[in-house]
Order: structure tokens, then sequence, then C-alpha cells
């Protein structure tokens, strides 16, 4: 018993939120498996990551080498794109509605029109393009983040960020769960005209089509608002952005010269480049507060129960 103890011990806080999301999909597989084609085999995928984590933890543990010790650090990376690409195959089926006319009616209470509609009168080739190169650097700067604080040996820091980032990750996705939208790309503007109305220069089109295609759209698709992933409510380039803004500034890191300016420009982003609502930025505002705010207490007290020290802010 003691032995199994120490199995779980040696789980850090992020690896304790990827068990409790793994888990939280498989019961929602298994709720709803009269509606989720294939729900057996997310629940065994499942299974091997809750297993593949406690191995990994440990191993790090207890063999202590840089190998087992850098892939505990970012396993967690390729790991958040399989959660979102698994609540593609859950949503849809599962809620069977989108909320896109809801977030417009809020949008156009809120400022009397369409943002996307509004933006569209200053959108420039030039412009486009930065921002499009910009919208895709959102997966890198968590780990900009987390290489600096790891290079300037501030490990406490970097498992702070890592769990907060990944906690960010999953509170959206619970997000898509309870509003799911299409985004104004498909319900106000021609979605197939997009790279027509707001051309860019040389990577603008290439850049759409990777987003589109982690969106399981292609080229070829022929209805692409019915088969387009709901991740639009909230905005997780927003809440994921800021919550990298934010800690990047708490901890008076270097890469926050990039970081801050940088994300600014990406939030803004994707409502110029029509992914979002700006209620949806308003949305990913909230859950980056309620991540940061409840995430400081609940790292905490998974440090206590593991006997380790305490975090706080620099």
């Amino acid at each position: 018993m003691m032995k199994i103890k120490n199995y779980f011990f040696s789980l850090t806080p992020m690896d304790s939120l990827v068990l409790v999301f793994a888990s939280f999909l498989s019961v929602m597989n298994i709720i709803f498996h009269d509606r989720v084609d294939g729900w057996y085999l997310f629940v065994i995928l499942n299974i091997v990551v809750i297993l593949f984590v406690i191995t990994i933890a440990n191993l790090d543990r207890y063999k202590s080498n840089i190998f087992w010790n850098q892939l505990h650090y970012w396993y967690v990376v390729p790991l958040i794109f399989f959660s979102f690409k698994e609540l593609y195959f859950m949503i849809k089926p599962i809620r069977g509605v989108d909320y896109d006319q809801v977030l417009i009616n809020i949008d156009r209470f809120l400022f009397g029109g369409d943002p996307t509609v509004f933006l569209y009168q200053i959108s420039h080739p030039i412009l486009t393009e930065l921002l499009q190169i910009v919208y895709g650097t959102f997966f890198f700067l968590p780990i900009i983040l987390g290489v600096d604080l790891i290079l300037n040996n501030r490990y406490k820091e970097f498992q702070f960020e890592a769990f907060s980032v990944i906690f960010g990750f999953f509170l959206s996705y619970i997000g898509y769960f309870l509003v799911p939208a299409i985004g104004p790309r498909f319900t106000l503007h021609d979605f197939s005209a997009t790279n027509t109305e707001l051309p860019g220069l040389f990577l603008t089109n290439y850049l759409r089509d990777i987003v589109n295609l982690g969106e399981s759209i292609t080229a070829s698709t022929p209805n692409p608002a019915d088969v387009v992933q709901r991740d639009v409510f909230p905005s997780g380039h927003t809440q994921m952005t800021l919550i990298v803004m934010y800690l990047s500034y708490r901890f008076k890191s270097n890469s926050r010269y990039f970081l801050i300016p940088n994300g600014a420009l990406l939030i803004f982003s994707t409502v110029y480049l029509r992914y979002h609502y700006v209620i949806d930025l308003i949305g990913g505002a909230l859950f980056m507060a309620v991540t940061m705010w409840s995430g400081y207490y609940i790292f905490n007290w998974l440090q206590k129960i593991r006997g380790e020290e305490k975090f706080n802010y620099p």
C-alpha cells in the first residue's frame, strides 16, 4: 500500500490535473456512449494516458536523468492537442446545438453591430499578414516562457506556469462543452471567401490552412461549418495568452518584452481574423481570472499533499 501511495506522490500538480481531466473525459464518454462514436476507444486512450503519466512521473523521480526529466516537463504539449481533438468527437454529438446567435446578439448589444464587420473596414494585406503570423505563435508562447524559466533555473515558477496553462486549457475545454459555437468566419461572413476578402502577402493563406487543418477542415471539405471544431467560447487564445502575459510580468521574465506586445496583438487578431466574437474575448478574460485565482490555491493544496514547499509569487 505504501508503495502505491509513493507512486502517486511522484505526481506533480500538473500530472494530477492531467489525470483528473482524462478521467473526466472517460466518464463523459461512458455516460454519453450512445452518442459518441468509438467512445470505448477514447476511454482506452485516456486510461493509457493516465498510466503513461504515472509511469513518467515515477521514472523522473526514481531514475533521475535528463531524458525522463525533460519528458516529464514537456509531455503535456502534444497531450493538450490530443485532448482538444478528443473533444471534436464529443461536443457536437453530445450537445447537438450551437450558440452563435446568442454570442452575436451579445456583441450587437454591446457594440451596436458586428465587430468583425467594423474591423473589415481597416483591413490591409500587411496588417492581415502580421496578425496571421502573430496568431500562429499562440502555442509557442507558454513554451517560450517555460524555456526562459528553466534556463534561469526557476523551476518552481516553471511548475506553476505549466500547471496554470494546463488548468486554463482544461477549463476552456469545459467552456466549449457549455457554449458550443463555430465563430463569425462561418456565421457572419462567407468562409469560402476569407482569402479573397482578407488577403495577406506571403504566408497568410498557408497559415490559415494550418489553423483550418487543426480544426478538421481541409480545402476539399464541402461543409466546413458542419464539421469544424466547436471551440469559440471562451476564447482559449485570449485566456491562455493573458495567463502567459500575466505570469511573464509577475515573474519579471526577460521574455515578457516579447510576450506582452505579441500577446496584445494576438488577442486583437482573434477578432480581426474572424475567429472570435468579442464576447468570446471577454469570456476568455474571465476564465483567465478564474484560472489564476483558483489555480493558485489548488496548486498549493496539491503541493501540501506532496509535502512540497508552498508557491509564492516572487
